[in-house]
């Protein structure tokens, strides 16, 4: 039998794991080439530490070549600009790769259109992004020589409520850190239903305990709304509108396909792969609502842990868990997390 070629397009969480997870399950006996838009890791969730200097690019980041090499991984830095499904190839600014088997795990992209003036070079501020994050520190800098009112939200259609929520704690605890908690208004806008629906149903007693939380942070929330357009230091929220999926609520709400999520689906991938390879059928099955809901949500020097043994409803256990043990833990984890990707360790938990 011919050694087989798996093509990853993407090489952060979901195409760093699918690419030596399936060297892992065939012992080295097939052929990965990773193709990505991006020549290092970016450790996400810490970008809501980065604009107010808690964290350096460098410290969140690796490059990707060593790590794929080092566990015989062919690495392309380029993009993917065409695939031809039927001819097996995918067209890339550094060539054109052939393949047997195709993983595409490219990641989010942000969609500034769903809200005039959001970006870029627009009207507000992002931490989707490495760059994005660092202008948003920039923003924060000037923001403390001239103070004044401030709004964060999470748009209609937003599938990471919880990076956002994280975010708007950080910030919390920043002014406080700054002198400038009494003389700020801080206000929360998002298109949830409801507190700590998270774009995945909400758990028990998710709704008080972040009511809670915002209430002892004096921050204000404007719930189940859409944004409209973002002025120069205006927002303009819109008119909801009711949908059918995949929620039932005024305002369309995403749902988190972030981090634990993308490293599920990407070792059920990296199976599938490997058995028909073997010559067996494709039987690794995990259906995404399924997949067990585990986050930490940082506060600063606060936070929530959020478990549950399904993604969505319905669940048989859910519980979120506040105190300052969960920002302890987001910290031991950042650090966990990129040890064990920067030395390929994906068969870690």
């Amino acid at each position: 039998m011919s050694r087989k070629k798996v093509l990853v397009l993407g090489g952060n969480f979901a195409g760093l794991t699918a690419a030596l997870a399936v060297r892992h399950e065939l012992h080295g006996d097939v052929d990965v080439r990773v193709v990505a838009a991006s020549e290092e890791f970016l450790f996400n969730p810490s970008l809501i530490w980065l604009p107010f200097g808690k964290r350096r690019p460098a410290d969140i980041t690796f490059p990707l070549a060593p790590t794929f090499e080092s566990h015989g991984v062919d690495f392309v830095h380029a993009e993917a600009t065409a695939l031809d499904l039927d001819g097996r190839k995918v067209t890339t600014t550094g060539g054109v790769y052939d393949y047997d088997y195709l993983v595409i795990a490219t990641g989010y992209r942000n969609n500034f259109d769903v809200v005039p003036g959001l970006g870029p070079g627009g009207n507000a501020y992002t931490i989707t992004t490495l760059e994005d994050a660092i202008k948003a520190g920039e923003g924060w800098r000037r923001f403390l020589r001239a103070p004044g009112d401030i709004v964060v939200g999470a748009t209609q259609g937003a599938g990471c409520f919880g990076a956002a929520y994280e975010y708007l704690f950080n910030l919390s605890h920043q002014l406080r850190k700054a002198g400038l908690k009494r003389q700020v208004k801080l206000t929360w806008v998002s298109s949830e239903p409801f507190l700590g629906h998270f774009g995945i149903g909400g758990l028990p007693h998710g709704e008080a305990l972040l009511s809670m939380f915002l209430k002892k942070e004096h921050i204000t929330p404007v719930m189940s709304t859409a944004m409209d357009h973002v002025d120069e230091g205006r927002l303009v929220l819109g008119i909801a509108v009711a949908v059918d999926v995949p929620w039932q609520t005024p305002t369309p709400v995403g749902i988190p396909k972030t981090g634990f999520p993308a490293e599920r689906m990407a070792h059920v991938a990296a199976r599938n792969i490997a058995a028909q390879i073997k010559g067996e059928p494709p039987a690794s099955r995990k259906p995404f609502g399924d997949i067990p809901a585990v986050c930490v949500m940082d506060a600063g020097n606060n936070g929530v842990i959020i478990l549950a043994d399904k993604m969505l409803p319905p669940r048989k256990h859910g519980l979120l868990i506040p105190g300052p043990q969960a920002h302890a833990m987001k910290l031991g984890f950042e650090k966990y997390f990129l040890w064990k990707t920067r030395h390929g360790y994906v068969g870690l938990p």
